[in-house]
């Protein structure tokens, strides 16, 4: 299996190109602000064909390039209906007033073809079935998505590309519309605590893990384990205060 990543605009969220190998169809996740150039690029360098685009999330920082990156390869955009009004009012999204600037170069808005995403589907795209969940906790409209072990080959572990979920060390913010601390922790649990520790977790934003060490060492996720406590993570235990979850993205 070809995942080829990189880091894209101010926030520096993680774009993906996931595909069963060079040369072959492939799925673009999460093509945020000024993201297009690095998917055309890596496009041209795995001799990839582009099939569709699915987002982690509505927030600017993981879908200011869907409109481009869609338009460019006439391919259909999936998102999650409770976070579909994002991509046309970013402004409601992160609790600015609509009309302020929000980075003057982007363009909102829909793609042609937009196709919602629900909890516990699966998508063959490209070759490959990804394991749709729902996790709100950073917006009411988060997903993630999972590959099985060997879905690129006998030896490759299981993938989950966690969005904002979760990070190496920390998970995603819910101080802006739409978070919600006991959420976050809910989906934690659900999502996060039933895979095998050797799940490769490729998030929005920093640096990839795995579950096993999440679940050794980050704050959230140990809250949520059976006798934990989750109190040292509740409701003022997100975007606030020293034991915050750092800023990442949006």
């Amino acid at each position: 299996m070809l995942i080829a990543g990189f880091r894209a605009g101010a926030w520096e969220t993680n774009c993906y190109l996931v595909a069963p190998a060079a040369g072959e169809e492939c799925v673009i996740i999460d093509p945020g602000h000024q993201a297009a150039q690095g998917v055309e690029e890596a496009v041209r360098k795995h001799r990839l064909k582009p099939v569709a685009v699915i987002l982690s999330h509505g927030h600017i920082d993981h879908v200011a390039s869907v409109v481009p990156v869609c338009g460019a390869h006439d391919v259909p955009a999936w998102i999650h209906p409770a976070d579909r009004y994002m991509m046309s009012d970013p402004e409601k999204a992160i609790g600015r007033s609509i009309g302020m600037p929000l980075m003057g170069e982007i363009t909102v808005g829909e793609p042609d073809d937009v196709r919602e995403l629900t909890d516990g589907a699966g998508l063959t795209l490209a070759g490959l079935e990804f394991t749709v969940a729902h996790a709100p906790g950073h917006t009411k409209g988060s997903v993630t998505f999972r590959l099985p072990e060997g879905a690129g080959g006998d030896d490759i572990p299981p993938v989950l590309f966690s969005g904002d979920l979760l990070f190496a060390g920390s998970v995603g913010r819910t101080d802006l519309p739409g978070g919600d601390p006991a959420e976050m922790l809910e989906s934690l649990a659900r999502v996060c605590l039933p895979l095998d520790d050797s799940t490769v977790v490729l998030s929005g934003h920093g640096s990839q893990t795995t579950i096993g060490r999440e679940r050794a060492t980050n704050p959230y996720l140990r809250a949520v384990l059976p006798g934990g406590n989750s109190g040292t993570t509740g409701a003022t235990g997100f975007g606030s205060g020293p034991d915050a979850a750092p800023r990442r993205g949006m």
